[in-house]
């Protein structure tokens, strides 16, 4: 992978994440002059937090030039919707339910559990930037509570003596993708 600058139709010069954002920008033919090109900010924001992990000011102001519109709109929309973040994630992101069903049923126990095993709270992320926590309203499945997400894979019914289990499981994960890579 290439670090080498690349030239935006923004106007910048810089990487190939930006590269990326910028050929999904540019795949929206968006017209600075049109009232209605916002319609596809949250579409944009999405796709550069899939990209960077998080929306950092660099991204927003960027998004915020290729759009032509202040910083403080893409910031204003950022604040809004939960689902954005401006910090970043660990490549294992942890997400404990503290919804009703599973607050009641142990939930707060298990994010304390996870914080004390990974040595972080809530909202930080471990300094090898593995794992990252954070505490979520509701998941939606109330049936399993309590309820853990870690990135793709949703846990139910977690027992605190499963907390040190998961994170094992993702450890052994990682350093297998990790030999596979090295072995190909």
């Amino acid at each position: 992978m290439s670090t080498d600058p690349v030239t935006s139709p923004c106007g910048e010069q810089h990487s190939e994440q930006f590269t990326e954002l910028d050929k999904h920008i540019d795949k929206l033919a968006i017209d600075s002059k049109n009232p209605r090109r916002k319609d596809t900010l949250i579409m944009t924001l999405h796709h550069a937090q899939h990209i960077f992990g998080y929306l950092p000011v660099e991204v927003q102001t960027h998004i915020a030039q290729c759009y032509g519109i202040t910083h403080a709109e893409v910031s204003g929309v950022i604040s809004f919707y939960n689902f954005f973040t401006i910090t970043p994630k660990g490549k294992i992101q942890i997400n404990v339910c503290m919804g009703t069903a599973c607050y009641v049923n142990g939930s707060e126990k298990i994010l304390q559990e996870f914080e004390r095993i990974l040595g972080i709270k809530a909202g930080e992320v471990t300094p090898d930037g593995k794992f990252s926590i954070e505490s979520l309203r509701c998941v939606g499945a109330c049936g399993l509570a309590p309820v853990v997400t870690i990135n793709q894979r949703v846990y139910g019914k977690v027992k605190i003596n499963d907390v040190r289990d998961i994170i094992e499981q993702y450890i052994i994960e990682e350093s297998e993708t990790v030999e596979e890579a090295v072995h190909a």
